[in-house]
């Protein structure tokens, strides 16, 4: 596994021990998951952002959120996402992602 590193300010270092204290992990897999979960969100942020700006189709979003039609389906829902999609539209997206 390769190693990268970073600077921290100490007030985010502080943190850090706080919740391996709380995980009882060690600091390496609580940056592990903290990164995993956090590049995971910045992806999803993204294709929302691109989805409601009109950039990007359900597919295209839920490719760039790195998760299925279907999990895309319930984070619009989780995030009250608006379609702003004709019903011809939907009807492509529908057979678009019958072709996954």
């Amino acid at each position: 596994m390769p190693s990268i590193s970073a600077r921290i300010p100490d007030d985010e270092r502080d943190e850090l021990e706080d919740v391996a204290e709380l995980l009882g992990e060690d600091r390496s897999t609580v940056i592990r998951k903290a990164l995993g979960e956090g590049l995971r969100e910045l992806r999803i942020r993204v294709a929302i952002e691109r989805y409601q700006s009109g950039d990007v189709s359900l597919n295209q979003a839920a490719r760039l959120a790195g998760v299925s039609l279907g999990e895309w389906f319930e984070i619009a829902r989780d995030r009250n996402l608006t379609s702003q999609l004709s019903p011809e539209e939907v009807e492509r997206e529908a057979d678009a992602a019958l072709d996954l």
